[in-house]
């Protein structure tokens, strides 16, 4: 990758680089929250700390062609990968105990395409009334309340949880 000094900013590619190895090295990113946090503001490079200067400027715009590169970097050397991403975060997720529904919801608010989104769930093997039943019992006890104020307690807290109304009706009828 050739070092590149972007002309109105200052940032070169290794600068952004580094960014984007520390960023990813943290944890899994998707393409697009990779792209927001390497053009978010304020970005320091080293150089500008090395002017003796006491505060360096930041709202140097980055140039979006060298993020673009510095992206096409991470894709050619596998470190970015939006289905390796999800994946990653289907499993998270549902051992915090969301479901399906809010687990599509917060990939797509992370840019992750529709269609890797809906892969991703579909190739998983997680037994989602089995996960909403657990969920709840964790919650509300075992055995799980009976009366219908309990019961709609029960329900809004695994809609909140992104469990799907098939799964939460499940729970009563297939496990009680």
């Amino acid at each position: 990758m050739n070092e590149r000094v972007s002309p109105k900013t200052g940032n070169t590619q290794n600068d952004l680089l580094s960014r984007a190895m520390r960023l990813l090295s943290q944890r899994d990113h998707s393409e697009d929250e990779l792209r927001r946090k390497l053009t978010a503001q304020p970005f320091f490079s080293r150089a500008k700390f090395s002017n003796n200067t006491s505060s360096p400027s930041c709202d140097e715009p980055i140039d979006p062609a060298v993020v673009e590169q510095v992206i096409d970097y991470c894709y050619q050397h596998n470190w970015l990968d939006d289905r390796r991403f999800a994946t990653r975060y289907i499993g998270s997720r549902s051992r915090k105990g969301y479901g399906a529904q809010r687990i599509r919801s917060e990939l797509m608010q992370k840019g992750v395409d529709k269609e890797v989104v809906q892969t991703a769930l579909a190739e998983c093997d997680i037994d989602w009334c089995e996960q909403a039943k657990e969920v709840a019992q964790r919650k509300f006890g075992d055995p799980l309340p009976k009366e219908w104020k309990d019961k709609a307690k029960v329900q809004r807290y695994l809609l909140y949880r992104g469990f799907f109304q098939e799964e939460i009706q499940s729970i009563y009828r297939d496990f009680a």
